[in-house]
């Protein structure tokens, strides 16, 4: 028997452009659909909020726990709702949503977590007991809050910039309103 005919049913010659060095779940992975400066926010989004919840979980005793126990659901909450984000945005479940309501929820999602993170670092730093691991926990929740607030005005900056984009078409409309139709 030939090797030809020993393996020509089994083997594949070409194995076209659905394969290749992006394969498995790197080929569902895209960063393209956010621009560069939002990648990077996004992504100090999601390393310092781990990095502030990390921290705080090696606090070891507290007198004043209420504020721990804050940040410790704020941290981790922005963790998740940032990991979240980020997987929307860069697979194809962003293709199967509506772009608006991705656009909407991102933006009032990354404001209320930039917030409130902020307000919970402000309360853990009133009752924190000065250990090296609480106040990196307190650098990075600052650090934190203050990314997803830069990402907020990132955001609202480009709403604007569109929306100073669609004026010019809605102002020739309502000069076509305001004219009398016996003209």
């Amino acid at each position: 028997m030939e090797n030809g005919a020993v393996y020509s049913p089994t083997t594949e010659e070409d194995p076209g452009p659905a394969r290749g060095a992006r394969g498995g779940l790197a080929a569902y992975f895209s960063l393209a659909r956010l621009p560069w400066h939002r990648r990077v926010l996004k992504g100090l989004q999601l390393l310092l909020s781990l990095l502030a919840f990390i921290c705080e979980e090696v606090v070891s005793q507290c007198t004043l726990c209420g504020g721990l126990y804050f940040f410790e659901f704020v941290s981790c909450s922005a963790f998740l709702l940032s990991l979240l984000l980020l997987i929307v945005h860069c697979t194809p479940v962003h293709d199967r949503v509506d772009a608006e309501k991705v656009k909407s929820s991102d933006f009032y999602i990354t404001l209320g977590t930039g917030c409130v993170f902020l307000l919970a670092s402000i309360i853990f730093v009133s009752t924190h007991d000065r250990t090296s691991a609480e106040i990196a926990a307190i650098v990075f929740g600052f650090m934190a809050s203050f990314m997803f607030l830069f990402d907020f005005v990132a955001m609202l900056f480009e709403k604007r910039q569109e929306a100073q984009l669609r004026k010019p078409e809605t102002a020739g409309r309502a000069e076509a309103l305001t004219e009398p139709l016996n003209a």
